[in-house]
């Protein structure tokens, strides 16, 4: 088995490497010290293509796969750990979009997620499981038209 990377992911590897020392390393303290959210930093990305990594290329993703992303995501996080973690939370979202949406779905929300126009999440907690999701005890049950 070859476990050497490709050029291609050495170039993901150090593109990203070189975003997050010069674009988000500089700025982390002052976000975590301000608590701030920082939307231009992470729509700065975009212009990488690791706003839609998973994302197919047909709606503005660039395909790429899960060792390219962690290639990625690792370096960001040595810059700022927690903006890239929303930043493959963000592609998750676009990834099950892609894959389980329908192409109306794919076509209205993909695009605008891999140029981070639209931002995208979840949220999972609740009493006695925090964030784990195994522990998750509530469900959703319809009455009615609720």
């Amino acid at each position: 088995m070859d476990f050497e990377l490709s050029d291609e992911q050495r170039a993901f590897q150090e593109t990203a490497r070189n975003f997050a020392r010069d674009e988000w390393l500089p700025h982390a303290p002052g976000w975590d010290a301000r608590e701030e959210f920082p939307e231009a930093a992470l729509r700065a990305t975009a212009a990488l293509g690791f706003a839609g990594i998973y994302v197919g290329e047909e709606f503005g993703g660039s395909a790429l796969t899960r060792l390219d992303a962690a290639l990625i995501f690792e370096e960001l996080s040595t810059a700022c750990a927690s903006t890239a973690a929303f930043l493959s939370i963000h592609n998750m979202a676009g990834w099950m979009i892609d894959r389980f949406g329908s192409r109306e779905q794919r076509a209205r929300f993909l695009p605008k997620l891999a140029t981070m126009d639209h931002l995208a999440s979840y949220c999972l907690t609740e009493p006695g499981s925090g964030s784990d999701a195994a522990a998750l005890a509530a469900r959703a049950v319809r009455d009615g038209d609720d």
